[in-house]
């Protein structure tokens, strides 16, 4: 019992990066204990895109197979004009992407995936999952870590190797780690998800957008669209510049400044603009690239709570999969040096990272381009085959986890 507790992983957050962790290492053979401090993992959140390099893992994982019923397969990202409607591009996905890059693209509802992460990790005897639960502090000892654990209102500790820190861009265990705080980008992400059948879903299936992510490019301004929860609904994100708000996924903003980014869209996107209601904001934080995600001690910030990113290269969910899966590769494939463990594991992730945030800025200045730069942009588009746009993400969605023994 000395020796399990001893090899003990200790997670902070049942997000995704926290679920994905947790799996990654319980298929080790590393007993896990993962702590929530929501009292109930309620369905939130809304859509999200999972490329092939995170699919690739969740397979892996024995994850997939339950996500399949409710997630959809996009037949491709296409790229149109806002104002005309006019499509711009495409990239093949569907059948295209599994051939091409050995796994497929999905989206699906945020509640669906990590529905199907926690009943995975119920399969799991390995890992033990409590609620309610807030990690408060750790002290190192000289077997691992000591972790302070409140639950309603006293106070337990439990010992492991280390603690992987997994609660978000907000996360109150980045202290732990480095001084480094999140910071509003100056962008709001504005959600909603609708009924396919609803008026909303019905117009946006008259210009088109069927089974295909769809990205209405415009001068200072984005908005996305695609299918969910098998189908049935769609969800709709637009990107615009907005104001600071409070720490929170389901904040409200004056629509007027959603209105306004959208006055030259066409009149179909026009008219998503006019249900305030409907609409929740995000406020778009990231965290500092060179503040850092580990200790030599034993703690590791993964996900959005070490490298909160712009979600213009729609890899948020991808990145936090990816970092539970190499992490738990890293401290197996050294068991002798935790420490040289989490040091090699940073210095690869970080180029991964660095390299994807690139590509995010990339897309956000091409995509709210206004002028001469969208008219380029668009005659590029518009040249360019299907074929030669998949190229340019192969080291993306191509990418597979380094080859460690499970």
């Amino acid at each position: 019992m000395a020796e399990a507790r001893s090899r003990q992983i200790i997670i902070a957050g049942a997000g995704i990066a926290g679920l994905t962790a947790a799996l990654a290492f319980a298929v080790r053979g590393y007993p896990v204990r993962v702590f929530e401090r929501a009292q109930r993992l309620d369905e939130v959140g809304a859509g999200l895109q999972l490329s092939p390099n995170a699919t690739r893992i969740l397979d892996r994982l024995g994850v997939l197979p339950g996500l399949r019923h409710t997630a959809v397969r996009p037949d491709a990202v296409v790229m149109r004009d806002a104002s005309s409607l006019a499509e711009l591009g495409r990239v093949p996905l569907g059948a295209a992407a599994e051939w091409r890059w050995k796994a497929p693209y999905l989206t699906c509802h945020r509640a669906d995936l990590q529905g199907a992460l926690l009943a995975h990790v119920a399969r799991e005897p390995g890992i033990q999952l409590a609620t309610g639960a807030t990690v408060r502090d750790v002290s190192p000892h000289p077997l691992g870590l000591t972790v302070s654990i409140e639950t309603a209102g006293r106070i337990s500790q439990t010992s492991g190797t280390m603690l992987v820190a997994a609660d978000g861009v907000w996360s109150d265990l980045r202290r732990l780690v480095s001084d480094a705080k999140s910071r509003f980008s100056g962008q709001v992400a504005w959600r909603r998800t609708v009924r396919a059948e609803s008026v909303a879903g019905r117009s946006l299936a008259q210009i088109g957008v069927g089974g295909a992510v769809t990205a209405f490019l415009a001068p200072g301004l984005h908005l996305i669209t695609y299918p969910v929860r098998a189908g049935s609904a769609l969800n709709i994100v637009a990107i615009t510049t907005g104001k600071a708000m409070d720490q929170t996924w389901s904040g409200a903003m004056d629509g007027k400044i959603l209105r306004q980014a959208m006055k030259n869209a066409a009149p179909t996107l026009q008219g998503l603009a006019q249900d305030d209601g409907e609409w929740t904001a995000w406020p778009i934080h990231t965290v500092a690239p060179d503040a850092r995600w580990t200790t030599p001690g034993g703690v590791a910030l993964i996900g959005d709570a070490a490298h909160a990113m712009t979600p213009y290269a729609a890899q948020g969910a991808a990145m936090a999969i990816e970092d539970g899966e190499t992490l738990a590769g890293h401290v197996l494939s050294r068991p002798d040096s935790l420490a040289a463990a989490l040091a090699a594991w940073e210095k690869e992730r970080r180029q991964r990272i660095d390299r994807v945030a690139r590509r995010g800025s990339l897309n956000r200045f091409t995509w709210h381009a206004a002028g001469p730069v969208a008219a380029a942009r668009n005659f590029i588009l518009r040249v360019r085959k299907p074929e030669r746009l998949a190229t340019g993400l192969d080291w993306l969605y191509g990418w597979t986890p380094p080859a460690l023994k499970l």
